[in-house]
């Protein structure tokens, strides 16, 4: 395998699944003495693009952010179509869904990683950027999550 293949060590973020993200987020917000973020929703097929595992999807989740210092905590509630935060919810279960690091040049990271045995498994776009999910599972133990900002 190559070396720093994504050109950063930093984890920017990690999302973790929730069946009940209003309940979860107050949970963590009371637990870390925090406000509770508000409960924002990801974009429709239209605005976000999304594609799981090459197929167009009208996935949409539930998100609530906490900075936490440096990293960014992510709270996750799937719909129900198909998506890589369904999926992994219905077959593990609440947890650890993703660690995520900022990088440039989606593209070109994607081929690399792929080259790696690690395939693409969700993209899609949010306002000022867009998202790869990489199935690095069998190698990292969880999925990486790529961001890349505008």
């Amino acid at each position: 395998m190559e070396k720093n293949v994504l050109g950063t060590n930093v984890i920017a973020q990690i999302g973790i699944l929730v069946h009940d993200i209003e309940k979860t987020a107050q949970v963590y917000a009371d637990f870390f003495g925090v406000e509770k973020p508000a409960i924002e929703l990801t974009g429709t097929l239209e605005e976000a693009q999304t594609n799981y595992n090459g197929d167009s999807t009208e996935a949409r989740a539930k998100l609530a952010f906490f900075d936490m210092g440096s990293t960014q905590l992510e709270l996750i509630e799937p719909d129900e179509h198909p998506s890589t935060w369904r999926e992994a919810l219905d077959a593990n279960g609440e947890g650890v869904h993703h660690i995520a690091f900022v990088i440039e040049g989606m593209k070109e990271k994607i081929k690399v990683l792929e080259a790696n045995g690690m395939p693409l498994q969700q993209t899609g776009e949010y306002p000022g950027g867009r998202y790869a999910y990489i199935d690095t599972v069998k190698d990292l133990k969880v999925l990486t999550e790529l961001l890349e900002n505008d």
